[in-house]
């Protein structure tokens, strides 16, 4: 879809809601219907700030069920406005967290998508993502911070030696990075899955001096470890 037409869209917005992306019901003001804005935010993490694999990372919740097919619909259904209440929802939960400073100066950088990549979907979700989350936060959005010098595959289902391989060399320094050499960085995702992009990305940060908070990201395929499991029934 071209982007006039994104904008046309974004404008009708503002008077016409939508029907909602996940049931077709009359959609509010995050888009969802009430049913299925209440089934979406029963996915979010009690304690949403965890540490995987050495990164700080602050996770809104589980990517399963509703989350899923909001993602899902937000990336592949040509549905990028979506990524405001999810960007806004994380952003939320993120000035509630008691191990943030509301008064510290902040970077949020989505993690870049390659630019053939970006061409066709029409849009990068991670730095819509970020873009809400700015707007709720303060902090100042720096998408070309890094990019994405080198497209990559599908990572989920390789080794931890073969993603470190097929990430070498893909995320560099965009050409705005020198501005930037001693405000934190808060990276912005959409999914955080192995970790192995993110962290390829705070590797190029620090290689350059700038210091890295961790990531943000509004859905995990981990499970949250501080969430009770659900006992197992027996036979």
């Amino acid at each position: 879809m071209g982007t006039w037409k994104r904008a046309l869209e974004s404008i009708l917005d503002l008077f016409l809601k939508p029907n909602c992306p996940l049931c077709d019901r009359p959609g509010g003001d995050d888009y969802f219907c009430t049913y299925c804005s209440r089934q979406l935010k029963d996915c979010q993490f009690a304690q949403p700030a965890q540490r995987w694999s050495g990164l700080s990372v602050f996770v809104w919740g589980s990517y399963g069920g509703p989350m899923k097919r909001a993602i899902a619909a937000m990336k592949y259904e040509d549905r990028p406005q979506l990524a405001r209440p999810l960007g806004r929802w994380l952003a939320q939960a993120w000035l509630q967290s008691p191990t943030v400073d509301p008064n510290q100066k902040i970077l949020a950088v989505p993690i870049p998508m390659h630019p053939e990549k970006q061409k066709s979907r029409g849009f990068n979700q991670a730095e819509l993502i970020a873009r809400s989350f700015c707007e709720v936060t303060g902090y100042q959005l720096q998408p070309k911070l890094l990019q994405r010098a080198r497209a990559t595959e599908a990572l989920f289902n390789l080794s931890p030696e073969q993603r470190q391989k097929e990430l070498d060399g893909a995320i560099t320094l965009g050409k705005f990075a020198h501005r930037h050499p001693q405000t934190p960085v808060l990276l912005i995702d959409d999914i955080y899955t192995t970790g192995a992009t993110c962290r390829e990305a705070a590797k190029v940060l620090h290689k350059a001096g700038i210091p890295v908070l961790g990531v943000a990201a509004i859905a995990t395929t981990n499970k949250d470890p501080r969430r009770p499991s659900r006992p197992k029934k027996h036979p």
